[in-house]
């Protein structure tokens, strides 16, 4: 894997699975977490491509997906910024966080494992990892 910083963005690129969806996830991701910044303008799609060593319709892929999410804007004649609405990026970290409780709770079950032993497991990381202090 090969690991880049493009501008705020770091990307961590495995040129073994979709590059589209690898640039659309770790930048979701970076939004979600606050390490890039509500209104900050993105690379180009051309310098971002440049950077990363990609078809610039991989990148324009990524980033018309990233707008439709709601988490980017074009601003016409400047580029592509990060959205300004903070209630934006909260909704999506709700319906992200959704998402992976669901795959982790069908990862579960499909162990055989019931909502009771889930619990108990839970628990029981919580309490030893870091001494119980995991508030």
């Amino acid at each position: 894997m090969e690991k880049q910083q493009v501008g705020s963005l770091r990307f961590q690129i495995d040129f073994s699975q979709p590059l589209h969806e690898q640039i659309l996830d770790q930048v979701r991701s970076a939004i979600a977490k606050g390490e890039i910044g509500l209104g900050e303008k993105m690379p180009s799609v051309r310098e971002l491509a440049q950077e990363l060593r990609m078809n610039p319709n991989t990148v324009m892929r990524a980033y018309q997906e990233l707008e439709r999410d709601g988490l980017t804007e074009k601003r016409r004649g400047q580029g592509t910024f990060v959205t300004s609405s903070p209630e934006r990026v909260q909704v999506f970290r709700t319906d992200l966080a959704a998402k992976y409780i669901d795959a982790f709770l069908a990862q579960m079950s499909s162990l055989g494992l019931t909502w009771t032993d889930v619990k108990a497991y839970i628990q029981q990381n919580h309490t030893s990892d870091k001494g119980g202090d995991r508030s």
